[in-house]
């Protein structure tokens, strides 16, 4: 009984931790995406277009560069050094922004990576 016990608090700590990354990268999402809204003209002419990237830009000097290094800083910082911790944003001439996260979830019980996506008109 003990050892099931074990392997259920095992199992659970690993599902907490699953979550709470998950948590995180909807919240870093959104992040980006009321910096977008703050800079909706910038955004809408693709200025805040980042391809798929792991590696945290350099500071411009510029609102949009300063913007995204910060966030994929951010991004970095909160779901993991990994090379797979990776950002994307592509914003439209009519305002669809897609902003997509990828990070490594083994640690957590997950896949290899966890990727979350999300979708909005600025």
């Amino acid at each position: 009984g003990l050892l099931g016990m074990a392997g259920l608090q095992a199992r659970s700590l690993q599902q907490n931790q699953s979550s709470m990354m998950r948590s995180h990268a909807v919240a870093l999402g959104y992040s980006i995406l009321d910096g977008l809204r703050l800079d909706r003209d910038a955004a809408m002419a693709g200025t805040y277009n980042l391809a798929l990237t792991c590696v945290v830009p350099a500071a411009t000097g510029q609102l949009a560069g300063d913007t995204l290094n910060l966030w994929m800083s951010d991004l970095r910082r909160v779901l993991g050094q990994s090379a797979s911790t990776c950002g994307f944003i592509n914003c439209a001439a009519n305002g669809i922004c897609t902003v997509r996260i990828r990070w490594e979830a083994r640690r957590a019980g997950g896949s290899a990576t966890e990727e979350y996506e999300i979708r909005t008109r600025l």
